[in-house]
């Protein structure tokens, strides 16, 4: 382990969303101290229960407070919401980054990351990739693929009509469990040797939106079913729930990708650094069972 990771020169951005939070209990279990950034000290969550943590403002359309959070940091984890502005506020702490003196960034990307891709989110993680490579600290990029949390926004309708919908076709996908995603980024910010890697975080299978479906009927002991939509029946199903029109391109363009078959590629990543093997499916499925149960 790193001698400075046990001090608060670790600082997590994101760190109330879902991959920020999780990171943050692993290194408070190890042991390690850190900076969690905030906008804001209301609705933090558990973070304010965590041992080793400390609690500092900081808000990416704020030159001054990025600054301020970043005061005696040398390692970021590098997460910001999905939004329009995500692009723009990543470059804006890489910024930030460099003029207070970070040694190693950690940045949450996406599989596939790369400036030509048809999707817009591979588009702007791979811009952030290389505005970091170009500042001269050191990186490493974590390139997670579809979150099996992510399935949680199907919650709704799987618990009052035992269906899902995507255009997903039967295209396998590789999910990965963000428990993983964030053991990884935990040993890339406390261990030397992640410096200048880009590591693709994939579970250990690869599988349709059928098997998923099959898979969560027997952890919750219900009929659950996938079903295939158009993507214009799908874009029409999230706008009717509130997505902003930008997000719902972007899902759309997601699991375009998906459909082509393009996130079935199974990554030793998870298991070459963290010494585990990748949570599957079905252990996802058992653990969150009682959130798809009506």
């Amino acid at each position: 382990m790193n001698d400075t990771s046990k001090n608060n020169s670790i600082l997590i951005t994101g760190a109330t969303g879902t991959i920020g939070s999780e990171l943050a209990r692993q290194l408070s279990v190890a042991g390690f101290n850190f900076k969690a950034m905030v906008r804001s000290f209301n609705s933090i969550g558990s973070l304010k229960s965590l041992s080793g943590s400390e609690l500092v403002k900081g808000d990416f359309n704020d030159p001054q407070s990025l600054s301020e959070a970043l005061s005696g940091v040398e390692k970021v984890f590098l997460l910001t919401n999905s939004t329009e502005q995500a692009e723009i506020q990543q470059i804006a702490l890489v910024d930030a980054a460099i003029s207070a003196g970070v040694k190693h960034i950690v940045k949450l990307s996406q599989f596939a990351a790369d400036i030509q891709s048809p999707v817009r989110y591979l588009r702007y993680h791979a811009a952030v990739e290389q505005k970091i490579i170009a500042s001269g600290i050191d990186y490493t990029f974590l390139r997670p693929n579809l979150f099996m949390q992510g399935l949680l926004v199907f919650r709704d309708p799987i618990i009052h009509q035992g269906k899902f919908f995507a255009p997903a076709g039967q295209a396998k996908v590789s999910l990965v469990d963000i428990r993983d995603i964030a053991a990884v980024a935990a040993k890339s910010l406390t261990e030397d040797g992640h410096q200048g890697k880009i590591y693709n975080l994939t579970g250990p299978e690869a599988l349709t939106h059928t098997a998923l479906a099959s898979i969560l009927s027997a952890a919750t002991s219900r009929e659950i079913r996938y079903i295939d939509v158009t993507p214009e029946d799908m874009r029409n199903a999230v706008l009717s729930v509130g997505f902003p029109e930008w997000q719902a391109e972007g899902l759309l363009e997601d699991y375009a990708h998906y459909a082509r078959g393009e996130a079935a590629l199974i990554s030793p990543d998870i298991e070459a650094v963290t010494g585990k093997p990748p949570y599957k499916f079905e252990a996802f499925a058992k653990d969150y069972a009682y959130l798809f149960s009506a």
